[in-house]
């Protein structure tokens, strides 16, 4: 039996004002499924490419690779893991840390501006960190330096390469050391993450990899990322904007208002939310789809108010200990309903469903036939088990 839909829950609810759309819980689940390409959208056309979903987002968390792979896979049915990773070679999309100090996917041409606008922040939090690590400021921006030189030419390197060209250089990198400078380098715009070497993370020079950056005035990037946040995660609210961006309240406010007609402002339970105007021509209904998430989907992780998709009873079993670290999610008509895990051989990967809501067999055979989907994308074929 699944559970139903919890009452959403904001800071403020109001009276709606004359000709406010009001929707309910369940409605808004229903549209917010379809903001974040999980079911067909009525004005856009399917994404075709991995730039078409990492721009429709905007950035989308990736500190898991392997997560960040399969939440590009489930929104592009047609590609396998070889294809996505093809599309990141042919820079479609990069990763960097541009909010929060968190690992995204970003559109490549927008890295720069992204980090410049949510990043600085980030920066500016960074000076009791290397206090802790016995790094200073000048040390930092030397090994940016160090890095941009070592790189130079389209050079392209594994993270203990850059590690060890640090050392080389007399800049002492063991330990947390080493990874707090690759990531500094990375916010201030000298590198970015390109894509795996085997198992190898490596690293670029960011205008070398990805040339060609944008460049926007603080109102257009303010407004650039509130369409697309609210595009991709609508109806939700302007505090969940600010805690995905890392925004100031005010800046959070000044992005929705610089996009103009694109955002609607709506009542969901009586709560003012904001969803991308075209949502509205999309239907409102509950649908019985069967979902198998990555844990570190946007489809979690892009909300603070997460009370529309999870259960509170179940927060435990999604995010154990409260240590950021998100279980991969099966989700049935937009919540969550169970977890699952994966375990890679040479010539199978063991998927292993932990329901947390009773499942009956035909359903049980949903799942297992999106686990398969699953099993597609790695090109290996599945062994499916079930822990309850």
């Amino acid at each position: 039996m699944l559970p139903s839909t919890t009452e959403w829950k904001a800071a403020d609810v109001v009276a709606p004002p004359p000709g406010t759309i009001a929707l309910s819980g369940s409605e808004a689940l229903a549209l917010r499924m379809t903001s974040l390409l999980l079911r067909p959208h009525p004005t856009a056309a399917p994404p075709a490419t991995v730039a078409d979903v990492v721009e429709w987002f905007g950035a989308m968390q990736a500190q898991d690779l392997a997560s960040g792979m399969w939440s590009l896979g489930v929104r592009l049915p047609g590609l396998d893991h070889a294809d996505v990773h093809a599309a990141l070679e042919r820079r479609e999309a990069l990763r960097t840390w541009p909010m929060r100090g968190t690992i995204h996917l970003v559109p490549a041409p927008d890295a720069r501006w992204l980090l410049e606008l949510t990043g600085v922040r980030a920066l500016a939090g960074a000076a009791k960190r290397r206090e802790f690590l016995g790094l200073s400021e000048a040390e930092a921006d030397r090994a940016a330096d160090v890095l941009g030189a070592t790189l130079a030419g389209g050079g392209r390197l594994t993270r203990t390469e850059c590690v060890a060209a640090l050392v080389s250089a007399g800049i002492d990198g063991a330990g947390q050391r080493g990874y707090h400078l690759l990531w500094y380098a990375a916010q201030r715009g000298v590198t970015c993450i390109a894509p795996n070497v085997g198992t190898e993370q490596t690293f670029a020079l960011l205008d070398e990899w990805a040339p060609g950056q944008r460049q926007l005035d603080r109102d257009e990037a303010l407004a650039t990322l509130a369409l697309r946040y609210f595009r991709s995660h609508g109806p939700t609210t302007r505090q969940d904007f600010a805690g995905w961006t890392g925004l100031t309240a005010a800046d959070a406010k000044r992005g929705i208002a610089a996009a103009g007609a694109d955002l609607t402002t709506v009542l969901v339970d009586g709560a003012e939310a904001v969803l991308h105007t075209p949502l509205l021509d999309a239907p409102r209904t509950v649908v019985d789809d069967v979902l198998t998430l990555p844990g570190f989907d946007e489809y979690l992780l892009g909300y603070k108010d997460r009370a529309l998709m999870l259960d509170p009873g179940h927060k435990q079993a999604i995010i154990p200990g409260g240590n950021g670290v998100f279980q991969a999610t099966v989700v049935v008509g937009g919540r969550v309903v169970g977890t699952w895990k994966r375990s890679l051989a040479k010539t199978r990967v063991t998927l292993t469903v932990h329901p947390l809501v009773d499942l009956d067999p035909a359903r049980r055979d949903q799942v297992e036939q999106a686990l398969h989907r699953y099993a597609d994308f790695l090109a290996l074929p599945p062994r499916v088990s079930w822990n309850g």
